[in-house]
């Protein structure tokens, strides 16, 4: 009886170490909060080693531009919860807005003034931030001429030694970058000169973004791709084999 108590209380103590020790990223990852279409994408979009590479801890005050669905959200919401603080810089959208009223796990994101177009930056208070994250943005910004605007913004939240993460859809160097970014991808020398410019410094590439088999060449620019599937059916299975885009991931610095 001894032996068996011993036992038991061995492997509660083993069990309590491992929840101890578990990976917090990777708990909000499998958090049962996401939607089951955004769960799909993890393969192609590789949640828990694009925010490892831009350094994010469950403690820092982070800032989502443009959260759009709130894909990334929905991991960076539960991950922050507990210490730290989430700055949501939507601009003021009802579908986002009620999707953060939906449940309780949402409930310590903060939902700020962010509207390029209309001049609104208020990210987040100046020099608050760990971090500032976008997740496809950038060809937007540059749309609409914004983009550098954007990124002095970003500048100006952060605090000294604070990251800039961008992940966009990348256009070989090759080829001439639309200054409107029409078909979505861009050159990451653009990108970097926008940080530059608002006073980053770059420090560090990944490539766990990348996909060779997308030539940034389609009809519908970008959109021709999963998830998105512009044309519909025609050549659906093409697409779908090449997958989501080619993407550069950049991780800048504040001085």
């Amino acid at each position: 009886m001894k032996t068996w108590l011993i036992a038991t209380l061995v492997a509660a103590a083993a069990v309590g170490s491992q929840a101890q020790t578990a990976d917090p990223l990777k708990a909000a990852i499998a958090a049962d909060n996401r939607l089951v279409g955004n769960v799909a994408r993890d393969a192609a979009r590789h949640p828990y080693e694009t925010l490892s590479f831009f350094g994010i801890k469950p403690n820092h005050t982070v800032v989502e531009l443009a959260p759009g669905g709130g894909w990334y959200t929905e991991i960076l919401a539960p991950y922050l919860r507990e210490t730290g603080q989430l700055y949501a810089a939507d601009g003021g959208g009802a579908r986002f807005k009620a999707k953060m009223e939906s449940m309780g796990i949402y409930g310590k994101v903060t939902i700020t003034s962010f509207n390029p177009a209309k001049g609104q930056f208020d990210i987040a208070p100046p020099g608050s931030a760990d971090a500032v994250l976008t997740f496809r943005n950038v060809h937007n910004w540059m749309s609409a001429g914004t983009a550098q605007a954007v990124f002095d913004a970003a500048f100006k939240a952060l605090k000294p030694g604070g990251v800039l993460g961008v992940e966009e859809h990348r256009l070989p160097a090759s080829r001439t970058q639309d200054p409107k970014a029409g078909s979505g991808y861009v050159h990451e020398a653009v990108v970097i000169k926008f940080a530059e410019n608002a006073g980053f410094k770059l420090a560090g590439r990944s490539e766990v973004n990348a996909n060779a088999r997308d030539t940034a060449e389609h009809p519908e620019g970008v959109w021709t791709l999963p998830p998105t599937f512009a044309l519909k059916d025609k050549d659906r299975a093409k697409y779908q084999a090449i997958g989501e885009s080619d993407r550069m991931t950049l991780k800048f610095v504040k001085p």
